[in-house]
């Protein structure tokens, strides 16, 4: 082990096999992590997948053509396989008019049957066991050592480092043509870039990390790392570059855990790093900070909560103008916006910031409530004059929306449909339309 990687590994206390299959274990995630993103980013997810198994037939002819399991043959067919791939789903897709998904499942399972057989062929000649090359043999990436500048390092590490380096400028060098292109190819050909030579390295890239990292994870595995880390990055942020590191270092978090998990449990390490990385993609989908479904259900929850309370100001607004003498009765407010936990706490929460108060068996407007309220029942009856004015909606139509409209319209959006409809003082209703110039209010704002 590289003396200046001690320090780092003894915080583990990785002994040399523990850290060969770590570090492999972390050049092969953050490989397929940053490939994945951009592959994410162009929907070509299932690509990715057909290329990880589309490339089992340049393994095959690779070693065929070499009689050798040296990894630069394997890896030039694997790449000219790969590439195929690509090419073969986009002429069926562009020229034979075969929707995409289904050109892609076509090539790449037909590929993938082929390069099955030509492995079990190949391996009667050579100690070439098939269900390496699906599932990995990352556990003994120890055993098979090679020695540079002195350092004797596990073949893998080597391999999987040059192959990580390369990928790591591959992405620094054609940076600016990567996003435009993710974004929008036709942008990028605006701008003099060629979409298909940028699409066509993509998968060169694919392709060479993906049969690099066939003898550690398997062509199947694979798929994992090179998708669940960048999926997971693009539930945490909306930045490119972010995104990007974000997806690394889930690449890492995978290869760590999963080896602590598996070794315990006698389990298989590249899966249970994939199940690590399946399971940080779940967290991600119910945490992420802007795109998470808690994060998503918390903000529906605000936004029913404010409509229900401005609902509540609005009735009983409403509700002075019929029977100024008397409060409406809580039961009564709860039943006519359907009852139900929400209004309860809608009226709970206004009670509490001082916009309602109790009076006798029910509730009645504050001064402060009736400020706000007056806004809202003039942003909706100045909507229903403008639906009739100017839209010529029918008086039988104009409550509904204007129920709904009420909720979004800004002080200058008011000001634009009075000056439209002439400041009226009355709705097509007959129903008079406050005459204060007041400011929507946020519900959560103190005056």
């Amino acid at each position: 082990m590289p003396q200046s990687l001690l320090p780092i590994f003894a915080l583990f206390e990785y002994d040399k096999i523990s850290f060969a299959i770590v570090a492999t274990a972390i050049l092969v995630n953050v490989s397929c992590a940053l490939l994945g993103c951009f592959l994410l980013l162009r929907r070509m997810s299932l690509l990715g997948d057909a290329i990880s198994h589309a490339i089992l037939p340049g393994l095959a002819l690779g070693f065929m053509l070499t009689q050798s399991r040296a990894i630069w043959p394997m890896l030039a067919g694997a790449m000219f396989v790969g590439v195929l791939t690509a090419l073969l789903t986009q002429v069926l897709t562009r020229w034979a008019r075969v929707p995409e998904d289904a050109a892609m499942g076509v090539v790449f399972t037909s590929l993938f049957a082929i390069g099955v057989i030509m492995i079990h062929r190949v391996a009667r000649q050579v100690d070439l066991d098939a269900s390496c090359v699906l599932y990995g043999m990352l556990e003994t990436a120890a055993m098979d050592t090679t020695t540079v500048a002195g350092v004797t390092l596990p073949r893998t590490v080597l391999t999987m480092g040059i192959v990580c380096a390369l990928v790591i400028v591959f992405v620094v060098l054609l940076w600016k043509e990567l996003k435009i292109v993710s974004f929008d190819p036709d942008l990028a050909t605006t701008q003099g870039i060629n979409a298909n030579v940028i699409h066509y390295l993509l998968m060169s890239m694919v392709a060479a990390v993906t049969v690099a990292a066939f003898e550690a994870v398997g062509s199947i595995l694979v798929v994992a790392m090179l998708i669940a880390p960048a999926a997971a990055a693009s539930m945490l942020t909306d930045r490119m570059s972010i995104m990007l590191l974000i997806a690394a270092l889930c690449g890492i978090a995978s290869a760590v855990i999963g080896r602590e998990i598996a070794y315990p449990l006698g389990a298989s390490v590249p899966g249970m790093m994939s199940v690590v990385a399946g399971a940080i993609f779940t967290l991600a989908v119910i945490f992420g900070p802007s795109h998470g479904l808690l994060i998503k259900a918390l903000r529906r929850w605000k936004l029913s909560l404010r409509i229900v309370r401005e609902d509540v100001l609005s009735m009983l607004y409403r509700w002075d103008e019929i029977s100024p003498e008397r409060a409406l009765q809580r039961s009564q407010a709860q039943a006519a916006l359907g009852g139900g936990l929400l209004p309860r706490f809608a009226i709970w929460d206004l009670l509490r910031d001082g916009r309602i108060k109790r009076e006798a068996d029910g509730v009645a407007l504050t001064e402060r409530g009736r400020r706000q309220a007056q806004t809202l029942v003039k942003s909706h009856r100045l909507w229903e004059a403008y639906l009739q004015k100017v839209l010529g909606f029918p008086a039988d139509h104009l409550h509904a929306s204007a129920d709904r409209t009420e909720h979004f319209m800004n002080e200058g959006l008011v000001r634009q449909v009075a000056d439209a409809v002439d400041n009226p003082r009355i709705d097509p209703h007959g129903k008079p339309i406050p005459r204060r110039e007041g400011s929507r209010v946020d519900l959560g704002e103190k005056e």
